[in-house]
């Protein structure tokens, strides 16, 4: 089994929040929130909803869709926002852009715009990531599968997706690495095209093992 040029290292995270002050009562007040705030709760309340999630995703997958749909009880809203998918979006302001707009539409076509009865409002957060060192590393695809199947979800998280959309490495760097430590293209191919929307951390965890399970049997039954 071949090494890697240089050992994959994991990176767990931690999500320090801060509330802004800020808070919406209606679909008006949310679209208003939403061109206020710093581009950080975009983050938060998109990206940030799948480590807050990591075993279940649900059927609104951001919280600006669930807040819509369940606390203020408008499904059609909440469903919109809902099938965005933010991983096509190059960057944070173009989905704020995005969120604004279907928001924007949705209001016109309403004669009143409903105000929250029962419900929480939505509260405008931001989040900071903090970075926490593992000790673990792997030099073979071997034991990358090992402490992948080891680690907190919140490093897959931090690998998968902070490193995608924050972090500007698009690939994300499980792909990165197996492309350009372990020269195995085909293999980082394949975990690049996980869909990462609507799926838990764990889930997102359970098909990159089944691929490099299958990898790892192929090497196995190839003679040497």
């Amino acid at each position: 089994m071949s090494e890697a040029r240089a050992p994959f290292v994991f990176v767990g995270c931690h999500e320090l929040r801060e509330n802004l002050g800020w808070r919406a009562h209606d679909a008006r007040e949310l679209l208003d929130g939403l061109e206020q705030v710093p581009v950080g709760a975009v983050f938060h309340h998109v990206y940030g909803y799948f480590l807050r999630h990591r075993f279940y995703a649900g059927p609104y997958a951001n919280d600006f869709a669930s807040w819509a749909a369940v606390q203020l009880r408008d499904r059609v809203l909440g469903e919109r926002l809902a099938v965005l998918d933010p991983f096509e979006f190059a960057d944070l302001a173009l989905l704020r852009e995005e969120l604004m707009s279907i928001i924007d539409d949705h209001l016109t076509h309403l004669p009143v715009v409903p105000r929250l009865v029962y419900g929480e409002p939505f509260y405008f957060v931001q989040s900071h990531i903090v970075e926490i060192a593992t000790d673990q590393r792997a030099r073979t695809l071997a034991e990358f599968r090992q402490h992948l199947g080891e680690i907190d979800a919140s490093t897959v998280y931090y690998h998968m997706v902070e490193a995608r959309v924050r972090l500007g490495r698009r690939s994300g760097d499980f792909a990165e690495w197996l492309r350009a430590s372990l020269g195995r293209p085909d293999l980082a191919e394949q975990v690049e095209r996980i869909d990462l929307y609507f799926l838990s951390l764990e889930r997102v965890r359970a098909r990159i093992l089944g691929l490099l399970d299958v990898a790892l049997d192929d090497e196995a039954a190839t003679p040497r």
